[in-house]
C-alpha cells in the first residue's frame, strides 16, 4: 500500500503540474498509472488541477472498479497500452492546445505528426503517428493505438490530443511536454523548419539509445 499511495501522490502532482501550466484545462485529460494489482486512473470528468489522491479509482486486474470515483472512460484505451508494453507503468492523456492545432492545421505526417527538429524530440519522444477521430472512449481508438503501443511512446488523437506512456507517470509527463512544445516551435515556424539529417539522428541513436 506505501507504493500505491506514493503513486496516487505522484498522478496529484504531474496533473497539478500539466493544468497548472495550461496543458490541460478544465476536467480535459487523465492519467493513469500499473500497479502489479492493476490500475488506477484519474475519475471521469475530474479536473487534473485539483485531484484528491483518495478520490482517484482503482480497477482490479479483471476490469473490477475497486475503490475512488468512477473510472475514466478512457480505462479501455490505457488497459490495451498497458497489455501492448508490458515496461509500462504510466499513462498521461491532455488536450493540449499546439498538438490539437496541429491535428487540425495538418501534421507532418500521418505515422509522424512532426519532424525530429530537436535532439531531445528524439531521444525523449520518437515516432508518433496520428490516429484519425473518433469519439471519446471510442473502443475502435483503443484497439487502433494497442497495435502501436510496443512500437512507440505515444499517439496523437486527431481533435482529441496526445497519449503518452512511460515507466513512470512523471516519464510520461515529461514526454508529453517535450511532444507539446516540439509542435508549438514548430507551428511558431509556419510548419516549415527541416528535420535534422540523417546522419545526425543516428548519432543520437548510437550514443544515446534513441528509439528513432
Amino acid at each position: 500500500m506505501e507504493l500505491e499511495s506514493r503513486i496516487r501522490e505522484e498522478i496529484c502532482t504531474v496533473g497539478a503540474s500539466l493544468y497548472d501550466r495550461r496543458y490541460t484545462v478544465g476536467s480535459a485529460g487523465n492519467i493513469s498509472a500499473r500497479l502489479d494489482d492493476g490500475w488506477l486512473i484519474t475519475p471521469t470528468d475530474a479536473c487534473l488541477g485539483r485531484l484528491d489522491p483518495n478520490d482517484i479509482a482503482k480497477v482490479s486486474v479483471d476490469g473490477q472498479h475497486v475503490s475512488g470515483g468512477r473510472p475514466s472512460k478512457t480505462l479501455a484505451l490505457h488497459r490495451k497500452i498497458y497489455e501492448g508494453s508490458p515496461e509500462t507503468r504510466g499513462v498521461v492523456h491532455t488536450h493540449s492546445t499546439n498538438l490539437v492545432a496541429l491535428t487540425l492545421a495538418g501534421v507532418w505526417r500521418t505515422d509522424d505528426v512532426l519532424p525530429p527538429i530537436t535532439p531531445y524530440y528524439v531521444m525523449k519522444v520518437g515516432h508518433v503517428p496520428l490516429i484519425r477521430y473518433r469519439r471519446p472512449g471510442a473502443p475502435e481508438v483503443a484497439a487502433e493505438v494497442a497495435g502501436w503501443a510496443p512500437k512507440v511512446r505515444a499517439v496523437l488523437l486527431e481533435r482529441l490530443g496526445p497519449v503518452v506512456w512511460e515507466k513512470s507517470v512523471s516519464q510520461a509527463s515529461f514526454a508529453l511536454e517535450e511532444l507539446e512544445e516540439t509542435a508549438a516551435l514548430w507551428m511558431s515556424l509556419g510548419r516549415s523548419s527541416e528535420a535534422l539529417p540523417d546522419e545526425a539522428i543516428e548519432e543520437l541513436r548510437n550514443t544515446f539509445g534513441a528509439r528513432w
